[in-house]
């Protein structure tokens, strides 16, 4: 089955709470509002989303709660019931246990049984990955597949950590990251307004190079002695634009879509700051841009589904999008086009 006859039905998306801005966090923290400042500066992101009461440090949600309710709004918008779906395809770096897989819990939760599911542990690219995959499994003789996608990365974090200790790289951890999960449901039969998916793909590009960014697993014979988070923030500064770049003109250059026809660009997310700096490298363009991670922070495989319920929100008939996520912990390109009916 040809890539044009998988079609994108809806999005939904969850956050937890209410949005925490720096003030806030320069306060939580004791940082004064130099630091403040310098969140401002640097990282260019506003506010974010956490699953974490800072003052208790008592966790509202899970994986499984976020991804239930995106997924149930992704439904709602397509007009279809969980008993609808007959494929489910989840995508995290960060699932609530290592077994029982979150996919499945949400399927339960969903009231959903006897479907193939598949839980694929990613990074930022996860959302294309899994979009991938379940396009390749409804070519293969399904009907409708729900995909889902997010993380809950401040439950890793110490709420009660002095900052003033801590070494830059494990500083910005602290106020680059937030919780969020987004859904979209995708199927061979369109519907009226859907979005064609006309081209999507994911591909590893990290041989020989160290990882940009690693999530340590704790187990209880560990030392502990090295930190949850690492980002080589000089590495993605360095690689990131340009494999976004390369990206977009592989999408554009396999389509035959010229810059001038997209309406829509959705850049990878991984700050405000860093968004500027690739939209820059992407080149002048028409196409307006979505990006919200300055607003949620960064959600990691919860983004692009936060920016793709943006996106079909404000389409039109005829309208083109591409959408774009480099995964920097192992080096992964990838990217999506679609087009509204």
């Amino acid at each position: 089955m040809d890539v044009a006859d998988i079609h994108i039905l809806s999005a939904g998306t969850a956050l937890p709470d209410l949005p925490v801005d720096n003030a806030t966090l320069a306060r939580h923290f004791g940082m004064g509002t130099i630091w403040e400042q310098w969140i401002d500066a640097f990282v260019g992101t506003r506010t974010r989303h956490l699953a974490v009461d800072l003052g208790t440090g008592e966790v509202h949600y899970s994986l499984a709660d976020l991804g239930e309710i995106a997924a149930r709004q992704a439904l709602g918008r397509a007009g279809l019931d969980p008993i609808d779906i007959d494929v489910i395809v989840l995508n995290t770096a960060t699932p609530d246990q290592l077994m029982p897989t979150t996919a499945n819990t949400i399927a339960d939760r969903l009231g959903i049984n006897n479907i193939p599911t598949f839980q694929i542990q990613s990074g930022c690219s996860g959302a294309v990955q899994a979009i991938e995959l379940g396009r390749l499994l409804l070519a293969s003789g399904h009907r409708t597949a729900l995909v889902i996608g997010g993380d809950l990365c401040a439950r890793f974090f110490d709420a009660k950590t002095d900052l003033n200790s801590l070494p830059p790289g494990e500083l910005v951890n602290m106020v680059l990251f937030g919780d969020g999960a987004g859904a979209v449901v995708l199927s061979t039969d369109p519907t009226p307004g859907s979005a064609v998916l006309r081209s999507v793909f994911s591909r590893f590009t990290g041989l020989g190079r160290a990882p940009g960014q690693a999530l340590e697993w704790f187990g209880p014979n560990d030392a502990r002695d090295r930190p949850f988070a690492v980002e080589d923030y000089k590495a993605i500064e360095k690689y990131v634009p340009a494999m976004a770049a390369d990206v977009l003109e592989e999408l554009l250059d396999d389509l035959g879509w010229e810059p001038g026809d997209l309406t829509h660009l959705m850049p990878p997310q991984l700050s405000g700051k860093m968004t500027e700096t690739i939209m820059k490298r992407l080149g002048d363009s028409p196409a307006r841009e979505i990006s919200c991670v300055a607003e949620t922070g960064n959600t990691g495989n919860g983004l692009p589904y936060l920016q793709l319920a943006r996106a079909l929100a404000e389409m039109g008939p005829g309208d083109r999008a591409v959408g774009i996520a480099i995964e920097s912990s192992k080096w992964i390109g990838s990217g999506y086009a679609l087009e509204r009916l």
